[in-house]
């Protein structure tokens, strides 16, 4: 069944876009992430201009993040005041990633900006957590104990504050540095950027992973919302329609995702994320290779005009 996209300027097959939806929640509940590295990318393959999947997306990413955040919140998993100061950095990156969002698209260079980031970002990425994954899988076949962790000199850097809920004394510094750069590139890219921040949180700023998770959703819900305003506001490209069919399919696949992740060690789970996200990098760096043209330009007066 088809269906005409008003802002997207085209028409889509329903069942397909649900479909996506559901891979990309099953996806995100197995994984505990927000899946815009997958559903901006499938937008795009399917004849979506960045633009329009970037806007889009950043609304389906807050809708997911709203019910793992307050889930989280219920177990009182969420560390407020850490929160709090990643959002202080969150909110300021996401205005300048939509102001500079706005710069890109009149100058012509967005759509290829989108392109080399999710090239770059995800095969970076990808490759550092699937060997991550692969090396703390072998340990634990061998049974080896693995590394200790030891403070670095971020743990050094002035301005320090206790965050009571993560136990840990940390400088205010290196939390609002990762906001702002969470911020900016979920807002030029439509991501939630939990893939990045997680491990960040956890092996560069020593947070226990028992509130890691909940509060990196709240910057992730709070940021997307913000983004889809000002992608809204500024450029009038989110569609509410294909945001709404995502979210459909986003929240029947992400029940069974987190099933299915209950059952996979934790090891395993990084790294099937880690070859997930570099096999998109991959073939984001092909299609761009092969046709760029056909990805790139397709439906430009639909969208500018």
């Amino acid at each position: 069944m088809q269906l005409y996209l008003p802002i997207a300027d085209l028409p889509v097959n329903v069942f397909l876009v649900l479909a996506m939806g559901a891979a990309v929640g099953f996806v995100s509940g197995m994984f505990g992430i927000g899946g815009g590295f997958l559903m901006t990318p499938l937008l795009i393959f399917i004849g979506i201009t960045p633009a329009v999947a970037v806007a889009s997306v950043a609304s389906h990413i807050a809708a997911s993040s709203f019910s793992g955040a307050l889930a989280y919140w219920r177990r009182r998993a969420i560390d407020p005041a850490l929160a709090s100061v990643l959002l202080c950095g969150g909110v300021t990156g996401t205005a300048l990633g939509v102001w500079t969002f706005t710069q890109l698209r009149a100058l012509g260079q967005l759509d290829l900006m989108i392109a080399l980031s999710y090239v770059v970002l995800l095969t970076t990425v990808g490759s550092l957590m699937f060997s991550e994954g692969l090396r703390a899988l072998m340990r634990t076949r061998r049974g080896a104990v693995p590394p200790r962790r030891t403070h670095n000199w971020i743990h050094g850097l002035p301005l320090k504050m206790r965050f009571k809920r993560s136990k840990i004394y940390l400088s205010v510094i290196p939390v609002v540095i990762i906001g702002v750069l969470i911020g900016f590139i979920g807002a030029i890219m439509g991501i939630g950027g939990g893939f990045i921040l997680v491990p960040i949180m956890i092996y560069l700023l020593r947070v226990p992973t028992s509130t890691v998770i909940g509060t990196s959703m709240v910057l992730t819900l709070v940021t997307m919302l913000f983004a889809t305003l000002l992608h809204a506001v500024t450029n009038h490209l989110v569609d509410a329609v294909l945001a709404l069919i995502l979210m459909v399919g986003g929240v029947t696949g992400a029940q069974f995702g987190a099933r299915a992740g209950q059952k996979i060690r934790g090891e395993q789970l990084r790294l099937l994320l880690g070859l997930l996200i570099l096999s998109v990098g991959v073939r984001f760096a092909i299609e761009l290779v092969i046709r760029p043209e056909e990805l790139f330009t397709i439906r430009e007066l639909g969208v500018n005009g």
